[in-house]
């Protein structure tokens, strides 16, 4: 017989009524955990939307930032103003970007970035007017040193404050997801509530919350690892930069010898013919318009040599040394003698490339600012270690103060391979030195 038929009615009553209590509670329990799961998925990603949007905005207000500089710099050392005026051209749309950024972070910001905003907003203010400043000086007014203490201390104070700004986003972050883990955790206690009355749907609820759960921290671990690969690209835009500079000064060289000076040498042959169809008494403007010729193509390959000497490509990192070393001594009178023991013929692109541009630079100091009239140029390799120097005799300078955007290239490519750059300098001499391992 069934037990309930052994039940008394009031029994009977009772029971029905208390299953049906209960699946009425697991009903409603399900309902509530629904509508909690979604709440916590929406919550969840309007906070990771949220800070992906936040974070587009602060990487673009630091681009535009470094563009702004960059342009700046182009306009202010520019001593032609119709050439510079692109580069104008390119700071104000550059500028209009950034204000654009700016505006639509502040209407999404919190109350934990507005201190953080209006610093930034002042150092905006300070650096577009010491940039309106650079701008109206006149071409050639020392436009590097202004470059040196106007404009890029306050580019990079404006850029540490966004850099401040996405710390207190990455907080921000942190403490949202910890509410989330709060939200769950709650959840979980209230899972376990029901537990008691419904074992069964209660433990396929808590499986269902600890694998989304799961799925949640992978998420936000995999958006941790995103953000530390967003870091390590941008230290990587100065050599990516330094690559593109150096590829592009190839290209040019390449066009100006190929296309531009072959169209001359043409030129000059043609010139050359007409000269000698032309007879004993060849008219004046014809030989005048092939000495015109001939400078033009000198100037051509010089130019070309300049940018990039073919050499380099072909023969290799001391032959092209030895030019260098050579034009220079033709150009300015300075003695300058290349002594290298051990370098490897075989040197990767960017090590030669390297090198040879810290000596084009090295020499051009020791001429133009130094007024050296001998330099040295030495490399050694021992260890696995190429070690360069370049000594002139010229007047020299304090290396900690009279920095300019030479030396400073000269140290970002070392530093990009590994290397260690150093300058010493004297009232009767400069010494640079660099120590770079080589490739394995």
């Amino acid at each position: 017989m069934p037990l309930t038929a052994r039940l008394p009615p009031n029994s009977r009553i009772l029971l029905l009524a208390g299953f049906g209590g209960l699946l009425l509670l697991m009903l409603l329990a399900a309902l509530d955990d629904i509508r909690n799961i979604r709440s916590i998925e929406t919550r969840s990603d309007a906070v990771r939307n949220s800070f992906l949007e936040r974070d587009r905005l602060l990487n673009r207000i630091r681009s535009d930032l470094y563009l702004s500089g960059t342009f700046v710099r182009d306009y202010i050392l520019e001593p032609d103003r119709a050439k510079a005026e692109p580069q104008r051209l390119n700071f104000e749309r550059t500028r209009s970007s950034l204000t654009a950024a700016l505006n639509q972070f502040r209407a999404a910001m919190r109350r934990s970035d507005q201190a953080a905003f209006a610093d930034l907003t002042h150092e905006l203010n300070e650096y577009w007017m010491a940039i309106a400043v650079g701008m109206a000086r006149q071409p050639g007014a020392n436009g590097y040193a202004f470059l040196r203490d106007e404009i890029y201390p306050r580019r990079t104070q404006a850029i540490s404050i966004v850099d401040r700004l996405s710390t207190i986003g990455e907080h921000d972050l942190n403490t949202r997801i910890l509410q989330v883990t709060e939200l769950f955790s709650g959840f979980r206690e209230r899972v376990a509530i029901t537990m008691l009355f419904a074992l069964g749907i209660g433990a396929a609820l808590a499986f269902f919350t600890g694998r989304r759960i799961l799925q949640y921290a992978r998420d936000a671990a995999a958006h941790l690892r995103d953000i530390e690969q967003a870091r390590s690209e941008l230290k990587e835009l100065s050599t990516r930069l330094v690559d593109a500079q150096e590829s592009e000064r190839r290209a040019i060289s390449r066009e100006l010898h190929d296309e531009v000076g072959q169209s001359l040498s043409a030129l000059l042959v043609s010139l050359g013919n007409a000269v000698a169809e032309s007879g004993a008494s060849p008219s004046p403007r014809l030989a005048e318009s092939r000495q015109l010729a001939e400078a033009s193509l000198r100037c051509v390959r010089t130019i070309a040599l300049l940018l990039r000497p073919s050499m380099l490509d072909d023969l290799g990192l001391l032959p092209a040394l030895q030019w260098q070393a050579r034009e220079v001594s033709k150009r300015s009178g300075m003695s300058v003698t290349v002594d290298a023991e051990g370098v490897p013929e075989e040197l990767p692109d960017d090590y030669r490339t390297a090198i040879y541009r810290v000596v084009q630079e090295a020499l051009h100091n020791s001429e133009q600012h130094a007024r050296a009239s001998m330099a040295r140029v030495t490399m050694r390799v021992h260890a696995g270690i190429l070690a360069l120097s370049i000594q002139d005799d010229g007047c020299g300078f304090d290396p900690e103060s009279a920095r300019g955007m030479g030396i400073l290239g000269m140290q970002e490519r070392i530093a990009n391979l590994g290397g260690a750059f150093h300058i010493e300098s004297e009232t009767q001499g400069t010494l640079v030195t660099v120590r770079l391992p080589l490739p394995s």
